[in-house]
């Protein structure tokens, strides 16, 4: 059986959705910062993400169910929770006291490159000259946005090492997140969120941030809940059909996104240097749509848990009754299968190449 490998996949759709919650939530999230506490503000959105996505998943579920995960992969969740939800935050912070906002926005971009470096060199992950070509200009694209106005950008000091640091801890969560991401993403997202959520919000306390009123408390974990929640879970799916590298990169067009509603929805006038970024960032974009990655591969055995139809890579018996309706969710068990087809490197793809 033969797999269609469209531009349109639905881990393509879920990546770039991810990138346009999260950049239409960054010019929203800096509007309420103004005389707020940031670390507070950063706990409310990942609060607000986490509270939002566990009463969905209770409505989903018609009640509370414990995750089907193996316990080997919390290790992978807790680090994801430490490195992106707490030391991320807190390092970016503390860079941003002691580096320019331009400066730190440069720097930032370092995310995307890292995150692939790390699925590349440390996790092994597949990567052709066109993706490497893509990836280039769409980090290219997001230091073009990053250039106008810029005096001393390119100054490295503490405050750029911090940021420079923050960048590893989102890698390092990219790539932990990869581990977990055949689990419910909505589980996946929505306990990253409460957990960041619950130490940042204690830490700006404990540092003596006041209480905001409710209108801001509410308004904040609306927008965690679909920039930070929601465009996780797609994240989440995206990892699970793409690999870290890819989803990383069409993840890094969020900046442009956020500079095309500041645009849009704030007046702001686009410079020359924003068409260029966007036409870089584009570019990429298009290098990795139009990918097609084949050749004779080897399944080894695998047992696991998610959402499947039965594809050419899910051909098994079921000892439970079943309706037939697909998608459905259970453990099963995927035997040895050597075949040829255009794949990602996705949760069932995630093999060797000679």
């Amino acid at each position: 059986m033969m797999h269609s490998f469209s531009p349109r996949s639905p881990a393509v759709l879920a990546a770039l959705g991810a990138a346009v919650l999260f950049g239409l939530s960054t010019p929203i999230a800096k509007a309420l910062l103004h005389g707020g506490s940031p670390v507070l503000l950063a706990g409310l959105l990942y609060l607000g993400s986490g509270v939002g996505l566990g009463l969905v998943r209770l409505l989903r579920d018609r009640g509370w169910r414990a995750p089907a995960m193996p316990g080997s992969e919390w290790l992978w969740l807790l680090l994801a929770v430490g490195f992106g939800g707490v030391l991320g935050p807190v390092a970016l912070l503390l860079g941003l006291t002691r580096t320019s906002a331009s400066a730190a926005s440069l720097l930032l971009n370092l995310e995307a490159v890292l995150t692939a470096v790390l699925a590349w060199v440390v996790f092994r992950e597949n990567a052709d000259r066109r993706i490497v070509a893509g990836m280039a200009l769409i980090v290219l694209g997001a230091v073009a946005l990053a250039l106008p106005g810029v005096a001393d950008s390119a100054s490295f000091d503490a405050g750029g090492a911090l940021v420079a640091a923050a960048c590893l801890c989102w890698a390092l969560d990219n790539n932990f997140t990869r581990k977990v991401s055949a689990t419910d993403a909505l589980f996946v997202a929505g306990f990253k969120g409460l957990s960041a959520g619950v130490v940042n919000v204690g830490m700006a306390l404990w540092l003596g941030a006041e209480w905001p009123q409710a209108p801001f408390v509410g308004l904040a974990m609306v927008v965690g809940f679909l920039g930070y929640g929601v465009s996780l879970v797609l994240f989440v799916l995206a990892l699970r059909g793409l690999g870290t590298a890819r989803t990383g990169a069409y993840f890094s067009t969020a900046p442009f996104i956020g500079a095309a509603v500041a645009v849009l929805g704030f007046g702001e006038h686009p410079s020359w240097m924003f068409w260029a970024a966007a036409l870089l960032m584009a570019a990429g974009v298009w290098l990795h749509l139009t990918e097609r990655h084949e050749h004779p591969h080897t399944h080894e055995s695998m047992t696991h848990t998610h959402r499947h139809v039965h594809d050419a890579h899910h051909q098994h018996a079921h000892d439970f009754p079943w309706d037939g309706r697909e998608p459905h969710t259970h453990e099963h068990t995927h035997a040895p299968l050597t075949h040829s087809h255009p794949h990602y490197p996705d949760i069932h793809h995630r093999h060797r190449h000679t």
